[in-house]
């Protein structure tokens, strides 16, 4: 599907872009490609006025207040973390008139103000990078779906642990979800419908 609009207040959406994920192998683009993407269309809201809200995902040393259900996969909030895993990149830090969010959970919804921080400012639409695709990208996805967003993702600005499950959510999930594009995509359509 081609992108249609942005709407007048869009604001740009970042899944944990911090060291501490960035630092993992992702397929099938490189978590420095996501990071350069970003930092492009986050440089491009900015010039256009509209909101970055950059997220992160940390968890009390002990682990206290980490997601508590059982998985087979395991328990993801166990077991220390290194020192600053959990500080957003330098390539997106230093500007402080970013919106910072910080969740305990994949999604960026549940938990955190960000709901609230985006309907102060008459917020619409938003646009979606980051890592994973399949779980802090696509579980924000859905709650904004459900919140009553419209949604946009960045496909190229985002990336997985596996290309299965990047081309899942691309393919399968968000077509339902709401309108995908490229960085190159978004960047020339948010030029083309917005002045400073």
């Amino acid at each position: 599907m081609a992108l249609t609009t942005l709407d007048p207040n869009t604001a740009l959406v970042v899944i944990d872009l911090q060291r501490g994920i960035v630092a993992a192998p992702t397929q099938p683009h490189s978590a420095a490609d996501v990071v350069a993407r970003t930092v492009e269309l986050a440089d491009a809201f900015r010039s256009h006025g509209l909101p970055v809200v950059l997220v992160r995902v940390s968890i009390a040393a002990d682990g206290a207040d980490a997601a508590p259900g059982r998985t087979e996969a395991g328990h993801g909030g166990g077991g220390p973390r290194p020192e600053g895993w959990d500080v957003i990149v330098d390539e997106l830090s230093g500007h402080p008139e970013d919106i910072r969010v910080t969740k305990r959970n994949w999604g960026a919804f549940h938990g955190t103000d960000l709901d609230v921080q985006l309907r102060r400012r008459g917020i619409t639409q938003i646009v979606l990078t980051g890592v994973a695709t399949s779980i802090g990208v696509e579980s924000t996805a859905r709650a904004a779906y459900e919140h009553g967003y419209h949604v946009t993702l960045a496909t190229d600005a985002m990336t997985d642990l596996t290309p299965e499950a990047h081309l899942n959510s691309i393919e399968r999930i968000f077509p339902r979800l709401g309108e995908t594009g490229t960085t190159a995509e978004i960047s020339e359509l948010l030029a083309k419908t917005r002045t400073v």
